[in-house]
């Protein structure tokens, strides 16, 4: 049995074209299909109890929709194939492991394993791609004020421009990576990664492996440009060509990140906004099993 949990809401309300193309998919192969949205599940362990240890489960929708399901799967052993299919408006996370997608799907359990955690204000979040804290954070903070306003397509190219140009304002920051303190002037965005891709296809950090061996993350900072260098250079995010401004390209990889700007201002975990925000903490899923193992150690 193949069980599809899918967000409604997924590419712009416009998924049931994905949905009838996966179901034709599976029909095809002579497999049964069943449908079923993510909405309506409010016990991701009822619904695993609920269903055999080797159905197939197939999460369709974006970055969005696999953010939230594996924050809700959060201390659950889930022992059925997990699968992705690329439902979303971005698909950073499809992006970054293309060699793996075939029709549009991929399996899913390795990459959800030891994912980092991020901290906003007091609460802690599993993230699959990233952590966007500057301009970018801004794109997806308009992008939610247009989709409440029309039901098009938010064009974030466009809305990243105007900010650049017009709103959004650099702030100073500073970046701790285990235990290592940088500072910056005039940061436009400073990511904290766990894949290469985010906000719909921009290559932040081309070298980052989400499944390499320590589980480190990779911090991209951008900083101390005028706004028509920053326009000139921003574009080539999208194929990593952005790597050889040196002056104002900053990478670091570490266990631990905070990014502490001096002034608040919108970030975003896998596309979700949290506005007037001034700090983040990062852990990699590995430093954090590490910092367990010694808690234990202290309680022998």
């Amino acid at each position: 049995m193949v069980y599809v949990l899918y967000n409604s809401k997924a590419c712009n309300g416009n998924i049931q074209e994905k949905l009838d193309g996966l179901k034709r998919l599976y029909e095809s192969k002579e497999k049964r299909i069943e449908f079923k949205s993510v909405l309506e599940i409010t016990d991701y362990k009822s619904f695993f109890d609920s269903i055999n240890e080797d159905d197939d489960v197939i999460i369709a929708g974006g970055d969005g929709t696999l953010n939230r399901f594996v924050n809700n799967i959060e201390g659950l052993e889930i022992k059925n194939p997990l699968y992705s299919y690329a439902a979303g408006t971005g698909n950073d996370f499809l992006k970054d492991v293309k060699d793996k997608v075939l029709n549009g799907i991929v399996q899913i359990n390795k990459y959800i394993k030891d994912l980092p955690i991020v901290t906003v204000n007091g609460k802690e979040y599993r993230y699959l791609n990233n952590v966007g804290f500057g301009i970018d954070g801004y794109c997806c903070e308009v992008g939610d004020k247009l989709l409440l306003e029309s039901d098009k397509p938010v064009n974030y190219t466009s809305v990243a421009i105007k900010g650049l140009l017009f709103h959004f304002h650099p702030a100073n920051a500073k970046i701790t990576v285990d235990g290592v303190t940088k500072e910056y002037k005039k940061v436009w965005l400073a990511p904290t990664m766990n894949g290469r891709y985010y906000g719909g296809g921009m290559m932040i950090t081309p070298d980052q492996d989400r499944l390499n061996e320590d589980r480190l993350v990779s911090c991209a900072v951008f900083y101390g440009t005028g706004k028509i260098r920053t326009l000139m250079i921003f574009p080539k995010i999208f194929t990593g060509g952005h790597v050889k401004y040196t002056k104002h390209l900053d990478f670091m990889q570490g266990h631990e990140i905070k990014v502490e700007f001096d002034r608040p201002t919108a970030l975003q975990i896998d596309g979700e906004t949290f506005t007037n925000i001034t700090e983040y903490t990062v852990r990699s899923g590995k430093g954090l099993k590490l910092k367990k193992d010694e808690k234990k150690l202290e309680n022998v």
